[in-house]
Order: C-alpha cells, then structure tokens, then sequence
C-alpha cells in the first residue's frame, strides 16, 4: 500500500502575462516623433507640452526632443493642492559639428 497520496493536478498556479508598463524613456533622453514615454494604467503621469494621451494611457512624443520630468501643486475639486507629475519633450534642433559644405 502507497504511503504517500498521488500528486494530482491542480487548478491553481496560475499567473497573468505581465504587461510591460513603467517609464520607457527617462529625464534627458532623446524621444523621437511617437516615441513612448510611459506605458501606464490610469494618470500616475500627465501629459505636458509635446505629449500627447492614447487611449490607454499611454504617453507618447508629439515632436522630437528632450524628455523632461516636471512636478506642478494642482489644485484639486475639494479645494486640496496636490502634486501632479507631469512629462514634456522639450524641443532642440541638433547642432552639426565638422566642416562645412559651402565651397
């Protein structure tokens, strides 16, 4: 006689496919047109200048640029003052270094 029950299969022990969300490009790093910022659920972040909102919340670059970070105190509906994240590329126009063209 078997002294030890029979491992069975059980209908636990699964887990979710993780969804990848969290910030992509961070405080000064280059973003190119559409590039995504942050994959997010809700507005942990909010979009600044040059950024724009997808349907899922996800931020993304309207332009090419600087990503910069900023934090504003808004002033919420209960007349409470609430620090607010807020993400803007901030627009540069590369300098070409060499030797120039015109001859």
């Amino acid at each position: 006689m078997a002294h030890k029950k029979a491992g069975g299969s059980s209908r636990l022990g699964r887990d979710s496919e993780s969804k990848r969300l969290g910030v992509k490009l961070n405080h000064g790093e280059q973003a190119k047109t559409g590039a995504i910022i942050i994959r997010q659920r809700g507005t942990k972040y909010h979009p600044g200048k040059n950024v724009e909102r997808g349907k899922d919340d996800t931020l993304y670059a309207l332009t090419e640029g600087l990503v910069a970070f900023t934090t504003k105190k808004m002033l919420k509906f209960n007349n409470r003052l609430k620090s607010t994240k807020f993400v803007n590329v901030i627009e540069f126009t590369p300098v070409k270094t060499g030797v120039s063209s015109d001859k």
